[in-house]
């Protein structure tokens, strides 16, 4: 049995630094093997060349593609898409959040937000997956953040940014039919992004001024592109 926690191309080229410091945790705490992402072969020369040059961009290179995943290995994520593929391509594999996977470490550090208190924004891509939900909200307890719920949450949640407003990458339905095609009725209806923005804006106006925890990448760009006061919860958690 080995465990393997996938570090994510597009978090990865959006938060470099944050990244390594999430992957360093999982590989001490946990003696995890790091790979890039659930599929092996899968846009390696385009992600690198989104790395800042140097440090990031030589251990990203350094990383293997991906991992043989079988059954019984441990595997964890903060990508939703590579969790629902390997949920669909790996049926004897368990696929956990990132989440999921702090909240289970007695020795993680907390860092304490005094009160905080902060919207939480649930992702469409993970609408299905009750624990990672669950976790999420006792990670924001543990920082001391009071969580301020809106109707569409967990289960009844449409949202993942301006995602969901282009094309999805053609891996997607052919890897996990059941999330990307059977699921995915209206969605990836491409619009433009004079569009995306008003969408986005539209759906922004709830949450005014107050901040708001998302914890998917495609979940924080639309926020931020709407207006809102946003964090990533990866971003609470190593700051």
């Amino acid at each position: 049995m080995a465990g393997f926690y996938i570090a994510s191309c597009v978090f990865t080229a959006r938060f470099p630094e944050l990244s390594f410091r999430i992957q360093d945790y999982v590989r001490e705490r946990f003696g995890f093997t790091v790979v890039r992402c659930c599929v092996s072969g899968y846009k390696l020369k385009e992600f690198e060349e989104k790395m800042p040059e140097g440090e990031f961009r030589e251990r990203w290179s350094r990383l293997p593609d991906s991992g043989p995943f079988s059954g019984g290995d441990r595997v964890y994520s903060l990508c939703h898409n590579c969790n629902n593929i390997i949920g669909e391509t790996r049926p004897g594999v368990p696929a956990g959040s990132l989440w999921e996977l702090i909240d289970s470490d007695p020795s993680f550090s907390f860092p304490d937000r005094r009160g905080l208190r902060a919207f939480v924004q649930d992702c469409w891509r993970s609408k299905d997956r009750m624990e990672e939900q669950a976790a999420v909200r006792r990670l924001l307890e543990k920082m001391n953040i009071e969580a301020a719920e809106i109707p569409e949450r967990g289960g009844k949640t449409d949202f993942c940014g301006v995602s969901l407003y282009r094309a999805q990458p053609p891996r997607n339905p052919k890897l996990a039919p059941k999330h990307y095609a059977e699921g995915a009725a209206g969605k990836f209806i491409p619009r433009s992004p004079g569009e995306q923005e008003a969408i986005m804006r539209k759906y922004c106006r709830r949450f005014g001024s107050c901040p708001v925890v998302c914890y998917c990448h495609y979940c924080y760009e639309g926020l931020l592109i709407g207006g809102a006061n946003a964090s990533h919860l990866a971003q609470l958690l190593f700051a």
